[in-house]
């Protein structure tokens, strides 16, 4: 059994997809985590104003999102493009 050039360079690919998933996913769900925390104790504080908080904290977390998006599109292109 030969590993040619080719097989080394998808082998890297896959790899380098999954740490790009990996990563890539740390971020967002960690700053997610902390958005929704700190908005729950905003609300329990002043809980005439949870439209507000939430909304703002809604965007926020789409804003953080966006991270993990590119994330993906990065390892999509590892797989199927190289």
């Amino acid at each position: 059994m030969d590993i040619s050039g080719v097989d080394l360079v998808r082998a890297a690919a896959l790899l380098g997809a999954g740490l790009s998933m990996g990563f890539g996913a740390i971020g967002p769900g960690v700053g997610e985590g902390i958005a929704a925390a700190k908005a729950c104790e905003a609300i329990g504080r002043n809980p005439r104003e949870a439209g507000l908080l939430t909304r703002t904290m809604l965007v926020g977390q789409a804003v953080s999102e966006s991270t993990g998006i590119y994330s993906l599109v990065v390892a999509l292109l590892l797989i199927f493009v190289v």
